[in-house]
């Protein structure tokens, strides 16, 4: 039996959430969706750019990633709504729930698509076709956005078919089909082929993702090292990889802020370093892990970058030790001149559970007890809000004490200071 693979991917999925939420719980009139408007960051913050844009926008040139002045630049009437996470992460729960009604073989690619492994199950509701339009119409009906679908063999050639025409389409693209839908394709529109890629690609006179699968893959190896292959074999529809429902395993923990001003003083940088330490303790002790390595990362104003990392004596979860490392690995890394605009922290070599620690004659720190206390808060932010204890370090100051995106970014939006048309 061939297989059987979707790909289903949400048509400008934060616009398109927020579209329908505004229409079908808000009691708004004007549909995002159809006129020039986009979900952004906040300017004022400096997390200034492109998030989502509609369909009429994309006729502007708007761009996702670009930012706000860029796209005023091209569109001044362009509407901005701001981002609402926890909204978009409940749209996303009730997407898939839809999808796991069709098959147990469902992998959340990211927020807004999933590949679902529909062999065994799609006899069940028809045929492979008549079951997607039928998962297509569910999903408009009952939650108010529309949905690509792209049907094949295996999950890159499933990715490639949703990706064509859109929005609200389902196409197939089988191996029969390659020739006349995907190969006319310019080479940039293949998946895994970046703009890094491309060029060289377009430096090869490869320019279409038929020249691509002709090429010899020797010569794209020579060019590209292992990627060459990679990408040969994708331009020929080529893809053993399964969908897995089971998302894998973390191999690392971190966040990372752009901060509202330039920073030139340690003092305040630290304060940035204790509440990235903060949102990332949290997530190792949710998930029961400890960390081995850390890493910090500074984006100067002129958006240079640098990074230092170190191997921590014993693995960790605690925020205090998290904060500590991290200040050293800056005082390593900051020339205490270059205003910074960005800091992010990260941590690898996980080990779950608990880990024997290397004690020190002259270490008296009660490190159970201090996990222990962080735990305890962690459980309080989690029924009164992350807002319920902060440390007295961030009173009156203008930074957040949980800083980076996971945790205050899934705020939602007081939709009573916005106009809702």
């Amino acid at each position: 039996m061939q297989p059987v693979i979707y790909h289903v991917d949400v048509n400008s999925a934060y616009l398109s959430w927020e579209a329908a939420y505004r229409i079908h719980h808000l009691g708004g009139t004007l549909d995002l969706r159809t006129i020039p408007s986009a979900i952004s960051g906040d300017a004022a913050a400096r997390h200034g750019i492109i998030l989502a844009k509609s369909i009429p926008a994309k006729q502007y040139g708007i761009r996702t990633g670009e930012t706000i002045l860029e796209a005023r630049q091209k569109y001044p009437a362009l509407y901005m709504a701001p981002p609402n996470y926890g909204l978009y992460q409940k749209c996303s729960d009730a997407f898939m729930k839809i999808l796991r009604e069709y098959t147990p073989t469902v992998e959340q690619y990211s927020i807004d698509e999933a590949f679902m492994d529909m062999t065994e199950t799609v006899s069940l509701f028809g045929t492979p076709l008549d079951t997607a339009l039928h998962i297509q119409s569910r999903i408009r009906n009952e939650l108010g956005f529309t949905v690509n679908i792209g049907i094949s063999c295996n999950k890159l050639l499933a990715k490639m078919a949703s990706e064509m025409k859109k929005p609200d389409r389902v196409h197939t693209l089988f191996p029969e089909e390659i020739p006349d839908k995907m190969w006319p394709l310019p080479v940039s529109d293949l998946f895994f082929a970046g703009r890094a890629t491309t060029a060289k690609l377009f430096r090869l006179g490869i320019h279409t993702i038929g020249e691509l699968a002709q090429s010899d893959p020797d010569l794209l190896s020579l060019h590209l090292k292992k990627h060459g292959k990679t990408i040969w074999a994708f331009a020929n529809g080529l893809d053993s990889s399964p969908v897995e429902p089971a998302p894998p395993p973390q191999k690392g923990y971190g966040n990372s802020t752009t901060i509202a001003f330039d920073v030139e003083d340690a003092d305040t940088a630290r304060l940035v370093l204790l509440g990235l330490a903060e949102t990332v303790g949290t997530r190792l002790r949710e998930d029961d892990v400890q960390a081995e390595l850390m890493s910090v990362g500074i984006k100067s104003y002129d958006l240079s970058y640098a990074s230092h990392q170190m191997i921590l004596k014993s693995p960790t979860n605690i925020t205090t030790e998290l904060y500590r490392c991290a200040c050293r690995l800056f005082d390593q890394l900051w020339d205490q001149k270059t205003p910074i605009r960005h800091l992010g922290i990260h941590t690898g070599r996980l080990h779950e559970g608990g880990t024997l620690r290397q004690m020190s004659l002259f270490d008296t720190t009660d490190y159970a007890k201090l996990e222990q206390l962080d735990r305890t808060i962690d459980s309080i932010r989690k029924r009164y809000g992350i807002d319920s204890v902060r440390r007295a370090a961030f009173l009156d100051v203008p930074l957040d004490h949980m800083e980076g995106g996971v945790s205050r970014e899934k705020r939602s939006v007081d939709y009573s200071r916005l106009l809702i048309e």
